[in-house]
């Protein structure tokens, strides 16, 4: 029987909001924590001993985030059913030492993090963001969202070639963005005015981890709104659709058969080998103090990951009307036609044909139609923490997403209705 949509058009209206409250992944971390709390989850430490009592809890370690839920009548052996995500875009990230500049012009020295169309990154209003460490040993959000720097594009009276020959942009030397006017740089001036901008006594911070981020909003674009553009859509439209699922999940009921969870990653557009992102030990470690906690043994654990599902979400590309020849020709993933399942027989994607049932079962339980991305034979497709988590964590794993347009750009395109589509049916897998 069709279960009734949880989402709607609200669901794209939040996902903006979402956006433009998270300019990095330490944000976004926390913007899914201050949801998650709404619907009763609360935050445990990892260095406290846990209990194995009911209902909701989340652990954040810089900008990851794992949240489950344990409902009425789990067993230590109870299986997971996880949604599997990131928080980071590719960006500009600022280097140790950030302050710089040259005739006449100060700028911030910064290091390419991921692999961002570097042309959308030019002559864009950037403000900064990220995360202060302070001498106390805590930490510190800081937000200046407002436009702060720009990375000004050569003109084209001084490079004639340009429209004919294509831009050609050299990471370190055409990428370092100007804030400001004057021949005195001063080592400390950056750090200076965001200890101002956070309201921090002057020397309070001794390490930072700060990003740029266009300050453009998210906005619904087209005659009819029927397209949404806006940021950082790879991959926190799927960090925000798993949030709600859960969200939703968890105050419905407590005769779920699986324990649901949602483990939003860092550090996937580099490789995920960190101790967020998906190739280290914190989903593994949660997953099991949360079976232990319950009084299970190593017996409940494999137990229990046995019979673990996780849909990995990212965003795929859709077809695009001016490159179509760059996707392959029977398969042409369309904007506000339902999430995609990524295939690929080399596994760069871990879905198979039992993991296209479970997707399959969950979007027809929420009435939700979904599209199948296979790449081109000769483009190869790039990867997710799909494989990551299967190949880890002995998890069956199915790839996912919303098929966009302008992947890795600053603004990013996708169809309105897709969010709430894929939020409706991750909510399904989850309660299945």
């Amino acid at each position: 029987m069709r279960t009734p949509p949880r989402f709607d058009r609200g669901h794209t209206d939040d996902l903006m909001t979402f956006l433009a409250s998270s300019p990095t992944p330490y944000h976004a971390v926390a913007s899914a924590a201050q949801r998650l709390e709404k619907a009763g989850f609360r935050q445990v430490s990892e260095t406290d001993a846990w209990d194995g009592s009911l209902g909701g809890r989340y652990v954040l370690r810089g900008g990851a985030i794992i949240a489950w839920y344990v409902p009425k009548g789990a067993h230590p052996h109870t299986p997971f059913r996880i949604i599997g995500a990131h928080t980071d875009s590719p960006n500009l990230r600022v280097k140790p030492r950030p302050d710089s500049g040259a005739h006449g012009w100060r700028q911030v020295a910064v290091e390419i993090y991921g692999g961002p169309l570097m042309n959308s990154w030019l002559d864009r209003d950037l403000g900064i963001a990220g995360r202060l460490s302070l001498r106390d040993g805590t930490s510190r959000l800081v937000n200046v969202d407002r436009p702060l720097l720009r990375v000004p594009q050569l003109a084209i009276h001084l490079d004639r070639t340009v429209s004919s020959e294509g831009l050609k942009l050299d990471k370190q030397r055409h990428l370092q963005p100007v804030w400001g006017l004057g021949d005195d740089v001063r080592d400390g001036d950056l750090i200076a005015f965001l200890e101002e901008e956070a309201g921090l006594p002057a020397g309070e911070v001794t390490g930072w981890d700060l990003m740029t981020h266009s300050v453009e909003p998210p906005a619904y674009l087209g005659r009819d709104n029927e397209l949404l553009a806006g940021p950082r859509m790879d991959n926190l439209l799927s960090v925000h659709a798993g949030t709600a699922a859960l969200a939703s999940v968890a105050t419905t009921g407590d005769d779920l058969p699986h324990i649901p969870v949602l483990a939003a990653f860092d550090h996937e557009e580099n490789g995920s080998q960190s101790d967020t992102g998906a190739d280290g030990p914190l989903l593994g470690g949660v997953l099991e103090r949360s079976v232990f906690s319950r009084g299970g043994s190593y017996e409940d654990r494999a137990r229990a990951f046995a019979g673990t599902v996780c849909l990995s979400s990212d965003t795929g590309h859709a077809v695009h009307p001016n490159y179509a020849e760059r996707h392959d020709p029977t398969h042409h993933p369309r904007a506000d036609a339902g999430p995609i399942l990524k295939v690929n027989v080399n596994n760069r994607y871990a879905t198979d044909g039992s993991g296209r049932a479970v997707f399959a079962a969950a979007c027809e339980k929420a009435g939700v139609p979904f599209q199948t991305f296979v790449s081109n034979n000769s483009m190869p497709c790039g990867t997710t923490i799909g494989p990551i988590t299967a190949a880890r964590h002995g998890i069956r794993t199915v790839d996912i997403g919303v098929a966009i347009l302008s992947m890795h750009s600053v603004r990013e395109l996708c169809g309105a209705k897709d969010p709430y589509l894929l939020a409706n049916a991750l909510a399904a897998f989850l309660e299945d």
